[in-house]
Parts: C-alpha cells; structure tokens; sequence
C-alpha cells in the first residue's frame, strides 16, 4: 500500500515507485482512461454504422427517384395512348358519319331508281299492251 511521505504529498505505489498523485487518483485516472478509450472505440463504431446507414439510405434514394421516373414515364405514356384513342374514336364517329350520309344518298338515289323502273316498267307494259 501507499504511504505518504511527511505529508508533502508524494506517495509509494506497489512497487515502490515514488509517485507525486495520490494512488487513488492515479488508480480513477486510470480507469478514466480506459473508459475514454472504449467511448473512442464505440464512437467509431458509431461512426461505420451511421456511414453505412448513410450509403443504404442514399441507394434507396436513387432507386426511389429511379422508381418515380419509370412511374411518370409510364403516366406520360398512357396519356399519349389516352389522346391517340381519343384521336382515332374521333376519326371513326367522322368515318360513321360521312358513311350513314353516303348510306343515305344511296337510299335516296335507289328510291329514285325505283320509281324510275316501275315507271318504265308501266311504259313497257302499257306499249305491249297496245299492241
């Protein structure tokens, strides 16, 4: 055990050291130093955890941007598709249209043709007739 030598403060260890700290501050500095040396050591630690983390979080970054372009891409496309399908419905109802007119002028004109025929058929008739 320490002793202190006529109260000047200066003190022998364990191994007869003269030692000018007081062996129990020694002893505290001691373990003050360890335990600083483990909070360095955790701190580090830390620090890898923390970069790691810091890489997994900005490569699901990229991914989530890449994901959101692929998605408006993919949105911009079908309002593409939306509009040409809207462009051809547009072309098939004027196709509809101007064929239920020629559809029409066909019925019209037969109608005509008809009355044309039945007329000369009563012609050729009444002629034979005659006859």
């Amino acid at each position: 055990m320490a002793k202190d030598i006529l109260g000047a403060g200066l003190h022998f260890d364990e191994l007869n050291k003269l030692q000018v700290l007081d062996p129990e501050v020694t002893q505290q500095t001691i373990e003050l130093k360890e335990e600083c040396k483990d909070l360095v050591d955790k701190i580090g630690q830390f620090q890898k955890i923390v970069g790691s983390l810091l890489e997994l979080v900005d490569q699901l970054a990229k991914e989530a941007e890449n994901e959101k372009r692929k998605a408006t891409g993919a949105c911009n496309l079908l309002k593409s598709i939306i509009k040409q399908r809207e462009a051809q419905q547009r072309q098939l109802q004027a196709l509809i249209a101007e064929k239920k007119m020629q559809l029409e002028r066909y019925r019209v004109e037969y109608e005509a043709l008809c009355k044309v025929e039945a007329e000369q058929n009563e012609f050729v008739d009444q002629f034979i007739f005659l006859k």
